[in-house]
């Protein structure tokens, strides 16, 4: 009895985000530029799946309130190095606490899609 001929089947391999991947051409290297794209999605995916730090949250109010501090010394009139000194100071007090809180909504949000995901795809892989 001839054996029939079957279509190989091509391997696809998931990546960090959930996607799947079909592998491409694996007989040569990727070149400079299919390594940078990996990188960069690499680099992407390492940065929205770490969890918000305290520092990384007064670094990012300290630039904002630098910032708030030169606008208001070039804009105010009357003792601008003072007026402008409390508002930075507050404006830090207020973006430490806040940058941090919603990058943690933002984190738990992406966590609970990815959650939300990984189901749906074990019911397609088991097929």
């Amino acid at each position: 009895m001839a054996q029939t001929k079957r279509k190989r089947r091509s391997k696809h391999r998931g990546n960090a985000a959930g996607t799947i991947q079909a592998r491409g051409r694996t007989g040569r290297p990727p070149s400079a530029s299919e390594r940078k794209a990996q990188s960069k999605v690499d680099a992407r995916q390492r940065r929205l799946n770490t969890p918000p730090t305290w520092k990384a949250s007064f670094t990012r109010a300290g630039l904002a309130a630098i910032l708030m501090f030169v606008f208001l010394v070039l804009t105010t009139k009357k003792n601008p190095i003072p007026v402008a000194a409390s508002f930075a100071l507050i404006a830090m007090l207020l973006y430490v606490p806040a940058g941090y809180y919603f990058e943690l909504m933002l984190y738990r949000r992406r966590m609970a899609r990815k959650a939300a995901a990984a189901p749906s795809r074990r019911k397609e892989d088991s097929r």
